[in-house]
């Protein structure tokens, strides 16, 4: 069940109330393994939009998929106009109502959720995973295709790992899943650890650079734009 939220978590009327928003969810988020104990059914989120769109629409997909098959179990998709900026490191307040939309009418909903984005490798701690998965309240990750903030390159072989460190912590995983594909940088949504973050992405990957659930949520996301 979604949890009740405070208005300004989805809805902030400014920067301001955003970044005590983030600080207030970024307090919540949980490091920690708070999994099912057979993970059956994997999500992938994923939002699509023009940054200088005029119409300020976001595009936004969730999919449910079999964890032993890949086979898609259920997807949602939702496009709408956002009713915030677009502002490097709040793009949550953008796109998390629209995710919102898709989970409500997801028919299969999924034990934990693959995010195309951030999550705690995030200047404040609250990238778009944390964000979604606070506000579901279900076990997220976050996969980003590039950094926001942080250092580390890993080894040129897929399941090369390292520590991706900023300010003399670390806030996440830049990992090869691929040969000669740039690296993933994986990092703690809400209520995973994350060696688990690592290992589970790792896996579904299948030998390509992206995660199965990520690709499908890429999809899907994009049939929504061109269906909005």
């Amino acid at each position: 069940m979604v949890p009740d939220l405070p208005p300004h978590w989805l809805h902030p009327p400014d920067i301001a109330t955003a970044r005590a928003a983030q600080a207030e969810m970024a307090a919540r988020i949980l490091p920690e393994d708070d999994l099912p104990d057979c993970i059956a059914r994997l999500g992938g989120a994923d939002v699509s939009n023009t940054r200088f769109d005029p119409a300020k629409r976001v595009h936004a997909a969730l999919v449910t998929l079999d964890a032993a098959t890949d086979a898609v179990l259920a997807s949602s998709g939702e496009s709408r106009k956002a009713d915030f900026p677009y502002v490097p490191g709040y793009l949550g307040f953008r796109e998390v109502p629209a995710l919102r939309a898709c989970w409500d009418r997801l028919s299969v909903r999924p034990d934990i959720i693959l995010v195309d984005g951030q999550g705690m490798a995030h200047p404040r701690g609250l990238g778009l995973a944390c964000h979604l998965g606070l506000v579901l309240g279900v076990p997220t990750i976050g996969v980003a295709k590039s950094r926001l903030v942080g250092e580390g390159e890993p080894g040129p072989d897929p399941g090369d790992a390292t520590p991706l460190m900023w300010k003399g912590r670390c806030i996440g995983t830049a990992l090869r899943t691929r040969r000669g594909a740039r690296p993933l940088y994986v990092s703690v949504g809400h209520r995973v650890s994350l060696a688990t973050a690592t290992r589970l992405v790792l896996a579904v990957t299948r030998g390509r650079r992206l995660a199965t659930p990520i690709r499908a949520a890429h999809d899907a996301a994009n049939a929504a734009r061109l269906q909005g």
